[in-house]
């Protein structure tokens, strides 16, 4: 999952220098990446609260 999160914030910086952060493209991969971070805050909750 890590990893995961890695490679969208990697592509996120490169498509935001390239085309702006306010490109559509951007702000697809800055979903993408903020769904990820919540998808790996939620389990880590659930790992913590078990």
């Amino acid at each position: 999952m890590l990893a995961l999160i890695e490679n969208k914030r990697t592509e996120l910086i490169k498509v935001a220098n390239t085309n702006g952060l306010t490109s559509t493209l951007a702000i697809r991969y800055s979903q993408e990446l903020d769904y990820l971070l919540n998808e790996y805050n939620r389990k880590y909750k659930e790992k913590v609260s078990s």
